[in-house]
């Protein structure tokens, strides 16, 4: 029992040492929960990538495969993965927690024969996929109402940009969708919002939104710098502080939003959850 706790408290905390050491001197070493799971879904279930490509690659260098076997109530190491992680709070807004969850399922699929995708579990009769869509339902309509929240207000902020450097130009180039008003340039307002979508498609639309809106604040204060500069050539005791009075507010604006874009950056076109893509 003592043993049996210590072994799944490792996996729990990731001491990648330990469980290394354990299985390399009893390769065959199996123990279970008491409900019938043993470590490598146990690993799966605590999002513990290291130790899952550990266990892998140690399955595979002893000549072994991956046996596919369930726990007590039939889950299967892919309906491990389909359970909502309780360790999201270090991934910044829930879009990209459901990135991230859906990342690890598919990853976690992909090393697993085609039969694992197939299996139902007792308690729910369900597949690992139908159960990760059941246990992620909240979630998804989190991560909706927070990549429309960041896209609304970033569409404010282009708004403004638009009106300040385009005097004559009274609406948003594109126009607007007439029954809800919102500007047509940014489509995650507009998307769909599927789990699978929440992979790719609305990640690199927020972070082409993103960038654009960084580029064009940036022409922004180029331009009313340089027609500053011109206007006021000899008075540069107002013109200097005018333009770092200006480019406060710009700044906070860009340094509350740039770790969004590095984020969504590194989640999606990174290196992945397993350490490969």
């Amino acid at each position: 029992m003592f043993l049996q706790t210590a072994i799944f408290r490792a996996v729990e905390q990731g001491q990648v040492d330990f469980i290394y050491h354990l299985f390399k001197v009893y390769p065959g070493f199996e123990i279970q929960d008491g409900k019938g799971k043993t470590v490598l879904p146990y690993a799966v279930e605590c999002r513990q990538a290291k130790i899952f490509n550990l266990l892998l690659r140690m399955l595979k260098e002893s000549g072994r495969t991956l046996i596919l076997i369930p726990d007590t109530f039939n889950n299967s190491i892919l309906h491990s993965a389909a359970n909502l992680s309780a360790n999201l709070n270090h991934i910044q807004g829930a879009a990209l927690q459901m990135q991230s969850e859906l990342q690890w399922f598919k990853e976690v699929e992909s090393n697993l024969p085609v039969m694992a995708s197939e299996l139902m579990n007792n308690t729910d009769r369900m597949t690992a996929r139908e159960l990760f869509t059941k246990n992620h339902k909240e979630l998804v309509k989190e991560g909706e109402k927070s990549m429309k929240a960041t896209a609304t207000s970033c569409t404010v902020v282009g708004a403004l940009i638009v009106t300040m450097m385009f005097a004559a130009a009274f609406t948003i180039p594109g126009g607007n969708i007439q029954d809800k008003g919102y500007p047509t340039f940014l489509g995650m307002l507009t998307s769909r919002y599927s789990e699978e979508d929440f992979l790719k498609s609305l990640p690199t639309k927020m972070i082409f939104g993103l960038f654009t809106l960084f580029f064009s604040i940036a022409a922004m204060m180029i331009a009313f710098s340089s027609a500053l500069i011109l206007m006021l050539d000899k008075q540069s005791w107002i013109v200097f502080p005018t333009i770092l009075l200006a480019t406060l507010p710009i700044a906070s604006f860009v340094w509350m939003q740039f770790p969004l874009l590095r984020d969504t950056c590194i989640s999606t076109y990174g290196p992945g959850k397993l350490g490969k893509k």
